[in-house]
């Protein structure tokens, strides 16, 4: 399995890739029930799509932008799940705005054109959100997350080693 980045895109030479995903442990079904009630930032709710990330640090990177909003939301039934995919994502073209990324999608969701769709990250542009969806024919056969327990508190705590640091600056 070999994976080139050229010009912070994925070359997509493999059988299949892992994707990630970061979510309560009571909403690990790949269903896409909550954008199918709410929408998401690149879906229009009544589209059951699924939000994964190319890398694991990026789905954190993505919470917590929301979570320091919302710091009581940051409960401790988090689970950092993956599973692969084995299809080439189509893409979003590149230069598109929110607005235009989501009629995009929303199009592309209709058409069950493809399972997957790759949109380069707000937060990290290098890194892609990979859109699954879920009422694509195909989408039965994605293997369900394979998670673990995640805890914000334990990923952010503070470095031992940072008042030595701070102590050698001054």
């Amino acid at each position: 399995m070999k994976m080139r980045l050229a010009a912070y895109r994925y070359e997509w030479q493999m059988d299949a890739m892992r994707i990630w995903r970061l979510t309560r442990a009571t909403h690990q079904a790949l269903d896409g029930q909550g954008a199918l009630m709410l929408g998401g930032r690149y879906s229009s709710a009544g589209r059951p799509i699924v939000s994964f990330a190319s890398e694991a640090g990026l789905v954190v990177l993505v919470a917590l932008r929301y979570l320091q909003a919302d710091p009581e939301r940051n409960a401790a039934d988090y689970v950092l799940g993956w599973t692969e995919m084995t299809e080439r994502p189509s893409r979003v073209p590149a230069g598109f705005s929110d607005d235009r990324i989501k009629d995009f999608v929303d199009n592309w969701a209709a058409s069950q054109h493809s399972l997957f769709m790759a949109i380069p990250s707000a937060v990290l542009p290098e890194a892609d959100i990979i859109l699954m969806n879920a009422s694509h024919p195909e989408a039965k056969d994605v293997p369900a997350l394979t998670s673990r327990p995640f805890s914000f508190q334990q990923c952010l705590h503070r470095p031992p080693m940072l008042d030595l640091y701070r102590s050698r600056e001054a």
